[in-house]
């Protein structure tokens, strides 16, 4: 028997697919596709939306300063360089007018490739877009269809909320992401800046940088890093050393004074088992008091409540 499982709603309407239509985004070209020449009179307009395809002067057009890409791979583009030299263009760029010039809504690729193979003209669909449609169109391109490093992918998503006045929830509503995921993304923010050069530089993975960030200070993030990126430690390897590093500290920490030896025994039963600090203080004789549970990131506080068996839908 055959079970459909139901898709995942989309919320692309909101941008993509509601401003630019069927009209295919940003691709890579060149590689394993059939380069076809993009003309005006093979083009067929979409009347509704008033867009119009032209060839476009390459010296006429800027790029989306809302682009949350900040690093081009110099070899991929050199490759399709060559192709759009040999082949032509597969699909015009989308721009915006501005003035007397226009600015890239999506396809910064094919635009910088054109201009290393010379071209002096690339076709482009020219459409009418806000600044806010501009956003969001340069962040969902970049995120669904284009490798961004995980830091600039965090930075994309802090403007995003931030420009748009967004919560969390909102912003991972409008893009169809999960809350934690974006949190965690932005989380990166945090890092230190020798951290966040090793996550730039693809030396570090954002899997490795999610476990680094349950240490409670940026000298054991670094140290853990460092120790990460020259073993070549796995992901598994380093969240098994974040553990052993939280152990050793807090049982480096000093004994309470009044504290009772069962309650302070217990305080580091329970460190271990949960993976954090646990501290526990009592009242009138222990007949009363209160279990403190520490976290140092949103993914720890998912970790946490996983472990307690709690269910949190809910932003902080």
């Amino acid at each position: 028997m055959t079970v459909n499982k139901k898709e995942k709603p989309k919320h692309l309407g909101r941008g993509l697919e509601a401003l630019l239509g069927s009209l295919t985004t940003e691709s890579d070209e060149g590689v394993n596709q059939t380069p076809i020449t993009v003309s005006v009179r093979n083009y067929v307009q979409e009347k509704d939306l008033g867009e119009t395809l032209k060839e476009l002067p390459l010296n006429l057009i800027s790029p989306n300063l809302h682009q949350p890409r900040t690093q081009w791979d110099q070899k991929q583009l050199e490759q399709l360089a060559e192709s759009i030299k040999s082949n032509g263009i597969i699909e015009p760029i989308i721009v915006r007018p501005a003035g007397d010039r226009y600015q890239i809504i999506a396809g910064e690729r094919r635009f910088r490739a054109s201009t290393m193979a010379g071209r002096e003209k690339i076709p482009a669909v020219i459409r009418l877009a806000t600044d806010r449609q501009m956003l969001e169109l340069a962040l969902i391109e970049n995120i669904h269809r284009t490798d961004l490093n995980s830091l600039e992918r965090a930075k994309a998503y802090k403007n995003y909320i931030e420009t748009f006045s967004l919560t969390q929830e909102q912003a991972a509503e409008k893009l169809s992401e999960n809350r934690s995921v974006i949190a965690n993304y932005i989380r990166l923010l945090d890092l230190p800046s020798e951290i966040k050069q090793m996550l730039t530089d693809r030396t570090l993975s954002m899997g490795h940088a999610r476990a680094i960030l349950a240490l409670p200070n940026d000298d054991l993030r670094n140290k853990i890093a460092k120790m990460a990126m020259t073993g070549r430690l796995s992901v598994r390897n380093v969240e098994a050393l974040v553990k052993k590093t939280l152990s050793k500290t807090e049982k480096s920490d000093k004994k309470p004074k009044n504290k009772p030896a069962n309650i302070y025994d217990l305080e580091n039963s329970l460190t271990n088992k949960m993976g954090t600090k646990v501290t526990i203080n009592t009242q009138k004789g222990g007949q009363r008091g209160k279990i403190s549970i520490e976290f140092y990131s949103l993914d720890d506080f998912d970790r946490i409540t996983e472990l307690l068996g709690v269910e949190y839908a809910n932003e902080l």
